[in-house]
């Protein structure tokens, strides 16, 4: 495995992204990067971010839910961010990517983790709190879901798959901007692309379309069906907060509030914007992840 490294120096000076590196190999000379802000000792909110951001999406939430006392940890995913990056197509599979994350969360060793998931950190997120569901206390998702490939998936996602894996084009920030109803700036669309210098470390980015489940049958079908039977009997809460912008997983709150117990009585919410709701509407999805939490501490 050819492994790239983004130069430190692209990161600098990053507008509202203040937070001091943390690195952990997931395999040998295989890093990932992670935030890791507010008292260790404290209870941890872990924020996963999607395609193909990183947890610079995260920066206006880190530090008020930090602020509030809480632990947060926000990794950049393997191919992503501050991560390590493999240079190849074929290094990248559903598995792997849990892989990685599983080694990271193992060797932190934390547990009543508060689960905060969008996009690919959902199908990621909720694999991992179904196969370790004694570290998990609560699951927030926004715009997200844990496809099983029976599903016909929307129009514009096959469009997405085709783009990425064809286009010989593939502006990371411009892509964001287009899941974001707010205008960024020249800074914000610059720090999205900052980790990706080359167009050979836009691997991890696009391989990701193509790994979401669309049959049944695939491996990563089977594994997601075995995490659906685990949350089909999950009673811990589970609140979703989606956007009514957002045309890749629309219906998907509904569809997990019907199936999943713990989403019972909980309180949802659809807040204002595009699919990338961390741009749109940061403080409000903050407030849910807050209020969820306190709700727990008064229970």
């Amino acid at each position: 495995m050819r492994i790239l490294r983004t130069d430190e120096a692209r990161f600098a000076g990053l507008p509202d992204y203040p937070f001091s590196p943390h690195y952990l190999e997931v395999e040998p000379g295989l890093r990932m990067h992670f935030v890791d802000e507010g008292p260790a000792s404290a209870a941890p909110v872990l924020m996963l971010h999607g395609e193909p951001s990183w947890s610079y999406l995260y920066r206006h939430m880190i530090p008020t839910i930090a602020e509030a006392g809480y632990r947060v940890l926000a990794p950049d995913l393997i191919g992503f961010g501050k991560s390590d990056k493999p240079a190849a197509l074929t290094d990248y599979h559903y598995d792997n990517h849990l892989a990685w994350l599983t080694r990271w969360l193992d060797t932190l060793n934390q547990t009543n983790i508060t689960l905060v998931c969008q996009n690919w950190g959902s199908l990621l997120g909720l694999r991992l709190a179904a196969e370790h569901h004694s570290r998990f206390s609560r699951i927030i998702v926004g715009n997200g879901m844990l496809p099983t490939g029976e599903s016909r998936l929307p129009t514009v996602f096959r469009l997405w798959k085709v783009f990425a894996s064809r286009s010989p084009w593939f502006p990371i920030g411009r892509l964001i901007q287009l899941g974001t109803e707010r205008t960024l700036s020249p800074d914000e669309i610059a720090a999205y692309d900052a980790p990706f210098p080359t167009s050979e470390y836009k691997a991890g980015a696009r391989a990701f379309p193509a790994l979401i489940p669309t049959s049944p049958e695939e491996p990563a079908s089977v594994a997601n069906r075995e995490a659906w039977r685990v949350l089909e009997k999950w009673r811990k809460p589970f609140i979703t907060c989606f956007s009514n912008g957002d045309p890749l997983t629309r219906g998907g709150d509904r569809y997990m509030q019907r199936r999943i117990p713990g989403a019972f009585g909980q309180p949802h919410i659809t807040l204002n914007g595009g699919h990338f709701l961390q741009e749109d509407t940061p403080d409000q999805f903050a407030r849910v992840i807050l209020d969820a939490l306190k709700a727990e501490m008064a229970a």
